[in-house]
Order: structure tokens, then sequence, then C-alpha cells
């Protein structure tokens, strides 16, 4: 005969498969962010201090962290957590980013025919469909993917540059190869071409005697 399951018990079970389910749907969420944005990734606001950051890093981290989730690509997107946390820790790295989405407030602002300095608070971007964060999040996904494009061809043009001048040093080195080769086969033959010279010298000083001519009568 089966056990009874107390109701506590039976709140227990649901308590872990909905915990397990929103662990997959976080998984999901974070693999389905935009990659080169990591608020996106962390799911946070531009505007959050480092220490919100941090918080929210180690509670999704935590919630999500291989170990506890049931999710085949748990992994990855704990990985691209951590890179997340990494980028918005380096102070370089988070005013680039600041300032593209900075770009991008602009831009949208801009566009909607309103000033820069209108808050985002303001009745006018409230009622906004899509919202004003929305627009601004598309926007710089739209300006992230122009950089992310750019640095890609620089990175390639600097590759082919770098293999030009390889190149260049390899064609510079053979040359100067092939002239120690030479430079060593000149030195090589000096002897047989000093003692030809020679004999040349010595044959052709040597006088021819003039044969006699039998006098007649």
């Amino acid at each position: 005969m089966l056990p009874s399951i107390t109701d506590e018990d039976l709140e227990k079970l649901l308590n872990r498969e909905a915990t397990a389910f929103q662990r997959d749907v976080e998984v999901e969420r974070i693999l389905k962010a935009f990659k080169l944005n990591p608020y996106e990734i962390l799911g946070i606001d531009y505007e959050a201090t480092p220490a919100d950051i941090k918080k929210r890093y180690r509670h999704l981290s935590l919630f999500i962290h291989p170990d506890k989730a049931s999710h085949p690509k748990a992994s990855d997107a704990f990985d691209m957590l951590k890179k997340a946390e990494s980028d918005l820790s380096d102070k370089d790295k988070r005013l680039d980013l600041d300032a593209t989405i900075l770009q991008a407030r602009t831009q949208v602002l801009k566009g909607l025919g309103l000033p820069q300095s209108i808050a985002d608070t303001d009745f006018k971007l409230q009622e906004l469909n899509p919202s004003f964060k929305d627009r601004i999040r598309q926007k710089s996904k739209e300006l992230l993917i122009d950089e992310e494009v750019a640095r890609r061809k620089a990175y390639k043009l600097t590759l082919a540059n770098e293999g030009l001048e390889a190149k260049k040093k390899e064609e510079e080195a053979e040359k100067k190869k092939r002239k120690a080769e030479d430079d060593q086969r000149w030195e090589e033959t000096r002897e047989q071409r000093v003692d030809s010279w020679r004999s040349f010298n010595t044959g052709g000083s040597k006088k021819k005697k003039k044969s006699k001519v039998p006098v007649l009568g």
C-alpha cells in the first residue's frame, strides 16, 4: 500500500516543480537576450548602481546555476551572466556602453520631435506605445550591432595589414638569405678563380718562338 501524501508534502512538491519551471524560464530569457547588451542579459535597468548589478548577478547566478537548473543549456546562460557582470564591472566598458545608450536616447527623442532635456517620467513619454524604454532598447541594439560590425571590419583589416607586413618581412628575409648564399658560394670558389686567372696569365705571357724561314739559293 502506497504511503499517503499530506497536503504539506504536496505543496512542497508543487513548489519545487514551480521553481524548476521558473529556472528554465529564466535560462531561456538569458539565452534569448541580446548578447551585446549586458543590461539586457542581467535584466536590469541601465541606471542601476554597481551594488544593484552585483546583487542582481548573485541572485541570478545562484538561481540558474547548472548544479540547480535542469535546463540543458543552463551552463551557457551562466557563462553569459558572468560575462555581462564582468563587462558592467569594467568602468571603461560600461562608459562606452552607456554612451551608446545615451546616443540611442537622443536619436529616439529626435525622431519624436522632443527635446533631449525632457525627463523619462514626462507624460508625453509615458503614454508612448511601444514604450520609451523599448524604443531606446531597440535603437541601442541597432547602434551596438553597427559598432560590432565596424569593430570586426577593423579587426579583419588589421589582420590583413599584419599579413602583408609579415609577407614583406618574409620576402626581405628570403632575399637576405639568397644574398648570403651567393656570397658564400663566391668565397668558396675564390681560390679556383685565382688559380684559373694565374694559369691564364702565365699562358698568355709566353711568347711563341718564330719559326726560321729557310734561305733559298
